[in-house]
């Protein structure tokens, strides 16, 4: 897979269908999945029979989204892999604040990866707390959801990554050629 930038820029151009690419060339043939766009809204659909594939959708074709949902996938244990959006309920914009607490609970790993992938592919991220009609977002910095995104980014960096989390994370940082994507100035905000 050759890496495409604009000729005066000399930026990577961020098509979702590479990461589609390199999903399938990193993780179809041990765990037989597929991560396609095009989605109304994302969702992980097991395989109901030994001869398909699993399905891992993504919203239209976003780039942060497919990102997203590999997040979810690569941090998602065998047995969740089994369950249709890996068990997880989905309450949808306008949370109440307990139903909000619960979503971040489980978005801080997801988000935390996302992130990383996001370094890793030189494209912008932004931490989301999803709830834009509800209660007050809490993801700028200083906020509590954006810190335990933050704590876990760190974690991720001094312990590792978990083995698919890191086997796509280093996929994606050679395709697009960064060096170094764990580096310290990655994540500090000195950089856009």
């Amino acid at each position: 897979m050759a890496l495409q930038t604009t000729a005066s820029q000399r930026t990577p151009v961020h098509r979702s269908t590479d990461l589609e690419a390199l999903f399938k060339h990193c993780f179809y043939r041990e765990y037989k999945t597929l991560l396609m766009g095009g989605a109304d809204e994302p969702l992980y659909s097991p395989a109901t029979s030994p001869a398909e594939p699993h399905r891992l959708y993504y919203r239209a074709d976003y780039f942060a989204s497919a990102l997203h949902e590999i997040a979810h996938w690569c941090i998602a244990g065998a047995q969740r892999r089994q369950l249709e959006d890996w068990g997880y309920w989905y309450c949808p914009d306008g949370r109440s604040p307990a139903q909000q607490r619960a979503f971040e609970a489980v978005e801080v790993k997801p988000q935390a990866l996302e992130w990383m992938l996001s370094v890793a592919a030189a494209a912008p991220f932004r931490i989301s707390s999803d709830n834009l009609l509800g209660m007050a977002n809490d993801e700028e910095e200083g906020g509590d959801f954006y810190q335990a995104v933050v704590a876990q980014v760190q974690r991720y960096r001094q312990t590792g990554l978990p083995p698919r989390a890191k086997q796509f994370f280093l996929a994606v940082a050679g395709f697009y050629g960064v060096a170094d994507p764990l580096a310290e100035r990655h994540y500090d905000g000195s950089e856009p």
